[in-house]
């Protein structure tokens, strides 16, 4: 290919604003990190909560607000015309995860990332925790509940929404008195709850892998400050916060809350082996992110899966490979090759 390739990066939300400026917040860190107009010809396209359409310069508010809002149609129409290489997903919520993904499916342009499927499975808990689990990998006894009667699953244990994220409605639930409560709060986020026997701890961590040249490449761990006294389990104030001016900011890339695990520690080996057997299990493509709770033995517990990289600096997956050497640039860039290579193998598989 000759020329900059058309980059177009998929912003917003049509759910509310907090996905939106969510949105907002790691798009706009992506592409200054990965501004090279001699290799890509960045554009950005952005969905506002009232579903319309608009392409501005950039993501300011003044670029937003001056961009003619059109319709899913007329937007569609101007994506047809912009010849776009590639789309980057951006977007944080359910639908900008899945429809909006199966869209550009649909209108047949390539885009880095997790399929519109895999978004879905790996947004329902539930799912996700019975795919891997069928993979060998260890889960927490659990159960999905629609009401607050009592679970055959012994305290203390963990309720959550199946479908929500950023720790929203996570309750660690010890006594039966505190059991329905915690159950009403998750049921508000969608209705239906996972109510998950409590691994002690421990540690918990996260891990990445990156596909590169066809092979499942395991990331440096990061682990979180958790305790078992005062933070047993990580809330949504240990992921996003608000500074004074109301600006969403990241709490969890603080040092005091997370860190990169040492290359020589000995459960590396045994999560790097549950989160390749998990990202086969579920379809995962070119990354895949996976949390993890360590019980006092050192065995790895499967929690979640979160597939997602905006290749901003921050986000976990570029934190991990900037780790292990490999900086955001290098990383989209590897991920665009190894598009590329996906996209030749089946063009010589048609014929």
């Amino acid at each position: 290919m000759t020329g900059p390739r058309t980059v177009l990066h998929l912003v917003g939300s049509p759910v509310d604003d907090f996905h939106a400026e969510l949105s907002r917040l790691y798009a706009g860190a992506c592409l200054t990190a990965l501004a090279d107009p001699q290799r890509y010809d960045a554009r950005v396209a952005y969905v506002a909560p009232d579903r319309s359409w608009r392409f501005p310069v950039d993501l300011s508010d003044r670029a937003i607000a001056s961009a003619p809002p059109m319709s899913v149609a007329e937007a569609i129409a101007h994506v047809g015309s912009m010849d776009v290489d590639v789309m980057v997903p951006q977007m944080f919520c359910l639908p900008g995860m899945t429809a909006y993904r199966s869209l550009f499916e649909t209108l047949e342009i390539p885009y880095v990332g997790n399929s519109a499927e895999v978004m879905a499975i790996a947004a329902d808990k539930a799912k996700t925790r019975a795919i891997v689990a069928a993979a060998g990998v260890r889960v927490p006894d659990g159960r999905v509940v629609h009401d607050d009667a009592p679970s055959e699953v012994p305290f203390p244990v963990v309720v959550k929404p199946v479908g929500a994220d950023n720790s929203v409605g996570v309750s660690l639930v010890r006594s039966e008195s505190d059991y329905a409560p915690a159950v009403r709060s998750a049921l508000a986020h969608g209705g239906r709850a996972l109510v998950e026997s409590y691994v002690e701890l421990g540690r918990e961590v996260r891990c990445g892998i990156i596909v590169r040249n066809g092979e499942l490449v395991c990331l440096p761990l990061e682990e979180y400050a958790v305790d078992t006294a005062t933070k047993p389990i990580r809330g949504g104030d240990d992921k996003l916060a608000r500074s004074a001016d109301g600006d969403l900011f990241l709490v969890a890339k603080e040092s005091s809350r997370a860190w990169i695990v040492a290359p020589d520690d000995p459960v590396n080996e045994r999560v790097w082996d549950a989160a390749r057997r998990a990202h086969r299990a579920l379809g995962c493509r070119h990354y895949s992110l996976f949390d993890f709770r360590i019980d006092r033995e050192g065995n790895p517990w499967f929690l979640e899966a979160g597939p997602y990289c905006s290749f901003a600096p921050t986000s976990v997956i570029a934190v991990m490979a900037a780790a292990a050497g490999t900086p955001v640039d290098q990383l989209f860039a590897d991920t665009l090759e190894q598009l590329d290579r996906e996209r030749s193998a089946a063009c010589t598989s048609l014929h």
